[in-house]
């Protein structure tokens, strides 16, 4: 194992925390309907628990109005029971074979509770790349320990380290503040 190594492992561990922070902080609601509310909403499929757009066609009918379309018409009634029971605050409502859910508009309170929701979730992926950090740091004194490299490449590569660190941290403030205006425009 290579400074080279340590370096590309830790880089490739926060480009997956920098994605995983993307995927939920899409899940978090904003004033506008979109179909990423219910990715987390599981369906009873025959006896197995099967994620909702596995057995249905989810769409937007509007700006406030999400519209599931079951692939078999008997599932509607199970669909609409797993998103109501989804504790996600909405109420489906099925019209024929289509399931219309509303998204309620979010009061200034909740909106405040969504930008704390956002933080918090900043906070988490900024302690997994510190982790990173962490973890790629042990593994440069392991390589000094073991001599396979100088303390002076153990340096440069913790400087590179940090500098990959502090870039990772850049993007997760980004995409924190672009998230958090998205949550507070009405």
């Amino acid at each position: 194992m290579s400074v080279a190594d340590v370096k590309k492992s830790a880089q490739d561990r926060m480009v997956k925390s920098l994605e995983t922070l993307r995927g939920d902080l899409a899940k978090v609601r904003t004033g506008r309907a979109h179909v990423g509310i219910l990715d987390s909403v599981m369906v009873d499929y025959y006896g197995n628990p099967t994620a909702l757009n596995q057995v249905a066609n989810l769409t937007l009918v509007d700006a406030r109005t999400i519209g599931v379309q079951p692939f078999e018409k008997k599932m509607a009634a199970t669909i609409e029971k797993a998103i109501r029971d989804a504790d996600l605050g909405l109420n489906p409502a099925a019209q024929g074979d289509m399931i219309r859910v509303p998204t309620p508009a979010l009061t200034e309170e909740r909106r405040k509770e969504m930008v704390k929701l956002v933080k918090s979730e900043g906070e988490d992926a900024k302690v997994a790349v510190r982790n990173i950090r962490r973890d790629a740091n042990e593994g440069l004194k392991k390589l000094v320990k073991d001599k396979a490299i100088s303390e002076d490449d153990e340096r440069r590569g913790t400087d590179d380290i940090q500098k990959l660190t502090d870039k990772a941290i850049v993007d997760i403030d980004k995409m924190l503040a672009e998230k958090e205006k998205e949550v507070l425009t009405v």
